[in-house]
């Protein structure tokens, strides 16, 4: 199997297993109904697992383009497979999708929110604020791959690591994760909204194209900025940044959402 076949695969399979426990816990007359947030963190937890369990000898199970620009910005990846990586991850993402919608088929009609059937597919903020929004993004992205990034530097059991990267995930889904939804990885919101986006789904309502910047401008930036540091700290094959510049790199973005937001106010 080739590396990009092994992205491919692995991001299916974090999809098809994370979307579809929000799916089991959110459709209307499912088992899984009303299961609770709880269930969708571990849910994804499990599927992060699974899949780096799944590619991690293929690919490194990056599965998510916010880890491929980091490795590949510290010198840990070669920056000409990045757009094959970044190809694979969104085309697995989306297929993970359309397999998930599959699977739920009879509950879409059942179920009557729009939103609620976006939100299968989707991130979507608790509280609709530009920069607030990508600063929970930035700040998950963050923990995720330094955490990556750490896990991996210790000597741990041999099959320990996929574990312990999706006991990550579901720490940052259970503390940092009720702002936004936390993406956390651009290939997994982008991939599935453009499923929600096309697909015949009963009811559906609109994408929400409006916010799908922040999940993916968002992880970008603190996967960035989560690599560098990592590297400034403990070393590394790269040329790390300075902590006074990564955080005038999350200040920059921020700034720029809030002048963003307040001349849109300002238009209305």
């Amino acid at each position: 199997m080739s590396p990009y076949l092994g992205e491919f695969v692995g991001t299916l399979l974090l999809i098809l297993l994370g979307c579809g426990v929000v799916a089991g816990v959110c459709l209307r007359q499912s088992k899984a109904e009303q299961a609770g947030w709880l269930a969708i963190t571990v849910g994804w937890g499990l599927a992060v697992a699974v899949a780096v369990y799944a590619v991690g000898q293929v690919s490194g199970a990056h599965i998510n383009p916010a880890v491929t620009l980091a490795l590949a910005a510290t010198g840990s990846f070669p920056w000409e497979k990045v757009p094959g990586y970044l190809l694979a991850q969104l085309l697995g993402a989306f297929c993970g999708a359309v397999l998930v919608w599959l699977h739920y088929l009879p509950h879409w009609e059942k179920t009557e929110d729009a939103a609620t059937k976006l939100a299968v597919f989707a991130t979507g903020p608790a509280i609709r604020d530009w920069s607030a929004n990508l600063l929970s993004e930035i700040i998950g992205t963050f923990v995720l791959v330094f955490g990556v990034l750490a896990i991996g530097a210790n000597r741990l059991a041999e099959g320990l690591n996929p574990l312990l990267v999706g006991l990550l995930v579901v720490s940052i889904g259970l503390s940092l994760g009720g702002t936004t939804g936390y993406a956390i990885n651009p290939a997994r919101d982008l991939g599935p909204r453009l499923a929600h986006a096309l697909l015949p789904i009963p009811g559906k309502g609109p994408s929400d194209w409006s916010y799908a910047w922040i999940p993916v401008i968002g992880p970008v930036i603190g996967g960035l900025l989560g690599g560098w540091t990592y590297a400034w700290l403990f070393g590394g094959n790269a040329v790390a940044l300075a902590p006074g510049v990564a955080l005038g790199g999350i200040t920059a973005a921020v700034a720029l959402v809030s002048v963003l937001k307040t001349s849109m106010v300002e238009t209305r």
